[in-house]
């Protein structure tokens, strides 16, 4: 059972409790108030933070002995996606493509490329819509599944890794990520490279947090994230981190 039903029984049980005294003992509605308002924010916390895992699990790191991380880039593949693999490629550094359907669709050339360089794929959605967050579940099982035959058709290759778009999660998403048996990856550390428009606070951001284990989340769709992720290996080169894909995390 989920957080997220848990406190639903729970705010259910005060509810029933409060209906009690309100009868008997003549309470202030005010306190039931409050008691949805704690309920409500929680809900929407929850909802907005994947590491929190309210609605479904995910995994925001991993355990090493090593000086290892695990570069994500998130929305590819775009024309930025070359810039991002040469220099993977310049490092000798693995990473994790979490792909839009779409994308796929217009860079195929581009999405085979990701493959040849011995990188991971995992599921983004198709449209990636900034509605997504209010979806019914078979509209999010078709966006999953869609996505997912793309990844085969285009590379011949199965994944089971799943990255909801703005890492926003609920009920629905928990019930499709079942139905399609994937596994949900979030990030300990999130650049904000789509958000921040100064390199070096994006870069700052990123390596104030960086620890063995964490999960980086990055955009292969801007030229800023290209001239911060130059930046940030040649920094893990200089202090020996290595950056692997999550199969191998």
């Amino acid at each position: 059972m989920s957080k997220h039903q848990w406190s639903n029984i729970v705010f259910g049980l005060l509810s029933i409790i409060f209906g009690f005294f309100y009868v008997y003992y003549d309470w202030s509605v005010g306190i039931w108030l409050i008691l949805f308002a704690c309920w409500f924010s929680l809900i929407i916390y929850g909802s907005f933070h994947i590491r929190s895992n309210f609605h479904l699990t995910s995994q925001s790191n991993f355990k090493t002995n090593g000086q290892v991380v695990a570069l994500t880039f998130d929305d590819g593949p775009t024309e930025f996606t070359p810039a991002v693999l040469d220099l993977l490629k310049q490092y000798g550094a693995k990473a994790t493509f979490f792909c839009v359907g779409k994308q796929i669709e217009s860079f195929p050339e581009i999405f085979k490329c990701i493959l040849e360089d011995g990188h991971q794929i995992g599921n983004h959605t198709y449209t990636h819509d900034k509605n997504m967050g209010f979806k019914s579940t078979k509209e999010l099982v078709d966006e999953i599944q869609k996505t997912n035959d793309l990844i085969y058709q285009f590379s011949g290759r199965r994944t089971n890794l799943f990255r909801p778009p703005f890492g926003v999660t609920n009920p629905n998403f928990r019930r499709a990520v079942q139905k399609t048996n994937m596994k949900v990856m979030g990030w300990s550390i999130r650049s904000l490279d789509t958000v921040l428009r100064d390199d070096n606070k994006i870069l700052g951001r990123i390596l104030s947090k960086l620890e063995p284990g964490a999960i980086v989340l990055l955009h292969d769709s801007s030229q800023r994230t290209v001239d911060v992720l130059a930046r940030l290996l040649a920094t893990m080169e200089d202090n020996n981190i290595r950056s692997i894909q999550l199969d191998n995390a």
